[in-house]
């Protein structure tokens, strides 16, 4: 446990370890000896703060500003931790032979003794090596520097790229005008916000002086302030990202060492939806950093245009881009003691994934409308849903409305027109944004080497190219399902009737086109998904840290809605399978208009306070007793607030606990009841709650073998349908396999 200038800030090694290094090739811990990979491989968050006992009167080395291997612009927040007792100016720091000692201050660390901080710039690309030395002792610590633009993990620059610097509106006025090059930069712009006794956002007039008018506000530290706020906008890692902390004006600082007053050192980063669209652009907007919800209670927001999927649907560039913005963050105000992500539907992809994918960016979740990821949860519904509703417009006399709702297991059967409408996002002449020139797009015939509108292209950093076509790989397949398998087992459909649609069921090309053949997914794009994190594993990062699933109910919209309530059991189902328990996991689930996901809502509100409880009871109890396992931490640290809920009834609605059951429960669970769990057309063929298999492993069909009765001529015409195999969902998928590592690179 550390105290830095009069706060608490607490690192331990936890599962630290878990976090080394990996290529996508590779797969192997990078170790340099035992205090070097100590402080190079260990998130910023896990970091030691002693020395290890071999090596007990070594001085520690540590980067509190990102990971080591993960710096960029050529800047970072170093701390040279000492045994107690030691003079500060008997340390010395050098980078690559030469001495930057007097670039540090010393600061005094409460139960760890003194240490020395201070901001090391002119880092070159590439790697250089900080060497503390103390009394003949030295620790050596690999430092990697990127440039400002990034990549850092991504892989290469996606092409064409869009600036959206110009349009891009800052508080208080102006937008960040053109773009200064190719990769998007533009200036550092700082305003001062405040907000009104009335309670509406204005831009301070004076900077320096509190206006009249201004609020105040009491933190959840305590602290009570003036309600104003310091807002940086700027670009890293080719986004635009916000950061808001309350500011006093006249306060020292803002610097690592001059904490605002009323930030009650926690970070929330915020992270936005969608995901059509969302490629080839830098994006207009963040996911808002102006939340009085958040302001108001002492916590610091950033956000970022590639942390909205709409704009940037994929979660690897997001993690980056997180990485980048945290690290301006840390530069200009400190490290915070946690880092919590908030974010819904596309936000919620963000954070499960970041989560697990690049431990050490989080320290818990508040997700909402949540989904495990955009791979495996999204898409095989919205595939699925575009060809039933396909074959029932092509076959408009084979299923009734009745028996196609039966077959999707979608709550409505509007739902399977507004399903099938996400499929977009498969398509490469889909939605792609205004602001990409028509000329550099794909089109089939005049421009077949253009920019593809869809999420496999988006991604082919991790998927790659078929060599023989120059398409990107598709983990997506379809071969082997059993399309209304459960209803032709309850009698919502006869045998005649299911084997026409399968047989009639047909793919979707790489084109995004219905066609009459099952879709195929590529061998090695499959591995990579479930290798490199794009499915969500749950066994990485997520393992160790709380998640709080939080649900406006919509399985029951008039129109049908693609956030239905099976996507929260998929994900616990996926950390159960990985970790053989779910106890970080807990859902929140409201009706419709009861306040939605706001800070400033009853629930969601209250939500981010207790994450905030549990996350730093865990971290307590990292420092104090380092050998208990993480679960045993998780589980003892959980307020009594968190657990299962659903609020049911008119307002004020009653609060029922401990009552989230999943698909299929009985009647009489008031919370099953009020708020239905339904499925999707994988599911009534068979697959698992968890949709984690991407392509079945096949087995012949054999009638005999069946749950339903097959007439001679309806089983010979079965196996002319199912002629390569029906899916076997009670075995692994084809290349199913764990994660390679966490902190991947590409």
């Amino acid at each position: 446990m550390l105290s830095t200038r009069g706060r608490r800030v607490l690192y331990g090694a936890g599962a630290a370890f878990c976090a080394a290094l990996f290529t996508v090739s590779g797969a192997q811990p990078t170790t340099r000896g035992a205090v070097e990979a100590s402080a190079a491989v260990l998130p910023p968050s896990a970091a030691p703060a002693t020395p290890l006992p071999e090596d007990a009167g070594a001085p520690t080395l540590q980067v509190l500003s990102s990971r080591p291997d993960a710096v960029m612009g050529g800047t970072a927040l170093v701390r040279l931790g000492l045994p107690s007792g030691t003079a500060p100016d008997r340390a010395r720091l050098t980078v690559d032979g030469e001495d930057v000692t007097d670039a540090l201050r010393a600061v005094y660390l409460d139960g760890a003794g003194p240490a020395l901080e201070g901001v090391v710039t002119g880092l070159p690309e590439g790697g250089s090596t900080l060497v503390a030395s103390l009394s003949g002792l030295r620790t050596r610590l690999t430092v990697t520097n990127h440039p400002a633009r990034g990549p850092v993990f991504s892989g290469p620059h996606e092409t064409p790229f869009v600036c959206d610097t110009d349009s891009f509106d800052l508080h208080g006025g102006g937008t960040l005008g053109p773009a200064l090059d190719e990769d998007c930069s533009a200036p550092t712009v700082v305003r001062h916000m405040y907000r009104t006794a009335g309670g509406a956002w204005a831009a301070m007039p004076d900077p320096d002086r509190v206006p009249d008018d201004a609020a105040r506000t009491t933190t959840s530290a305590g602290a009570e302030v003036p309600y104003t706020v310091r807002v940086e906008t700027g670009t890293a890692n080719r986004a635009i990202y916000e950061t808001a902390v309350l500011f006093t004006p006249g306060a020292d600082g803002p610097d690592p060492w001059h904490a605002p007053e009323g930030w009650n050192r926690r970070l929330v980063y915020k992270f936005g939806g969608g995901c059509k669209g969302g490629w080839y652009v830098q994006g207009s907007k963040t996911a808002g950093v102006l939340d009085d919800g958040m302001l108001s209670r002492g916590y610091a927001v950033a956000s970022a245009t590639l942390n909205v999927f709409g704009f940037n649907c994929n979660d690897l560039l997001a993690a980056e881009t997180m990485s980048a913005v945290r690290e301006r963050f840390v530069l200009a105000h400190g490290a915070p003691d946690l880092t919590l992500g908030w974010g819904s539907s596309g936000g919620a992809y963000q954070s499960h994934q970041i989560a697990d994918n690049y431990p050490g960016l989080l320290d818990g979740v508040v997700v909402s409308q949540s989904f495990p990821d955009v791979l495996t949860s999204l898409v095989p519904a919205a595939a699925d849903a575009l060809l039933l509703d396909t074959y029932a417009r092509e076959h408009p006399d084979a299923l009734t409305r009745d028996q196609q709702l039966a077959v999707s297991g979608f709550p409505s059967w509007r739902s399977i027109g507004r399903m099938a409408r996400e499929a977009v996002r498969i398509d490469p002449r889909g939605t792609c944004r205004d602001r990409v020139p028509d000329e550099l797009l794909y089109h089939p015939e005049d421009n077949p080497g253009g920019a593809r509108c869809e999420l496999f292209a988006h991604t082919v950093n991790v998927y790659g190219t078929d060599p023989d076509t120059g398409r990107p790989r598709r983990p997506l397949d379809n071969v082997g399902v059993q399309y209304g398998l459960g209803a032709l087992l309850d009698g919502t459909i006869d045998v005649d009737a299911f084997l026409h649609l399968n047989e009639h069921v047909g793919g979707i090309d790489a084109d995004g086109q219905v066609v009459s053949e099952r879709t195929v997914a590529d061998p090695g794009a499959t591995a990579a998904a479930y290798r490199t994190g794009r499915l969500l594993n749950g066994g990485g990062g997520l393992a160790r840290i709380p998640v709080v699933d939080h649900r406006t109910y919509l399985d029951d919209s008039p129109n049908g809605d693609v956030h239905m309530r099976y996507h929260s059991f998929a994900t616990r189902e996926r950390l159960r399978a990985a970790n053989g328990t779910a106890d970080n996991h807990v859902m929140l689930v409201e009706a419709r208009g009861s306040g939605g996901f706001s800070a400033s809502a009853p629930v969601a509100g209250r939500a981010l306070v207790e994450l905030d409880a549990w996350a730093t009871g865990i971290l307590e109890r990292r420092g104090e007793h380092p050998r208990v396992p993480d679960a045993d931490r998780l589980r003892a640290a959980r307020p009594e607030w968190l657990t299962d809920s659903c609020w049911v009834g008119d307002a004020p609605r009653r609060r029922v606990v401990g009552e989230q059951l999943p698909l299929g429960a009985g009647s009489g669970d008031t919370c099953a009841e009020a708020y239905p769990v339904h499925s999707s057309p994988r599911m009534v063929a068979g697959a698992p709650p968890a949709s984690d298999v991407i392509r079945c492993r096949l087995v012949p069909f054999d009638a005999r073998a069946h749950p339903a009765r097959f007439t001679k001529e309806q089983a010979e015409r079965a196996e002319r349908v199912f002629a390569e195999g029906v899916c076997d969902w009670s075995a692994p998928g084809e290349g199913q396999r764990g994660l390679a590592g966490t902190w991947l690179r590409f």
